[in-house]
């Protein structure tokens, strides 16, 4: 518990000693923008990847268990596949938008 402790200590001193090491803005500075854009499109990219798994997985089982409703489900499918796939797009657009 008293390492823990120590752990927290260091870690507030280190958030407040970060606005004094803050500089103005020089020639050679980082790109934040497109470093955090490749971030958030790997992100999208990972939840849209689940999410389609989930709905594929869904959708298999569903068909396994009541083979009469395959145009229901294959619909409702197609639907949300391309909905789920709409977040990685909205998200690369935004990037392209954002990004110079």
């Amino acid at each position: 518990m008293r390492k823990l402790s120590y752990v927290f200590m260091a870690l507030s001193a280190m958030c407040f000693a970060v606005p004094a090491f803050a500089q103005g803005a020089a020639a050679g500075t980082t790109n934040w923008v497109a470093i955090t854009a490749g971030f958030s499109m790997a992100i999208a990219s990972a939840v849209c990847g689940l999410a389609q798994a989930k709905a594929t997985a869904a959708a298999a089982e569903g068909l396994a268990r009541n083979p009469a409703a395959r145009p229901g489900i294959q619909l409702a499918l197609i639907l949300g596949l391309a909905l789920i796939e709409s977040l990685a797009l909205y998200t690369l657009v935004i990037i392209f938008a954002k990004v110079k």
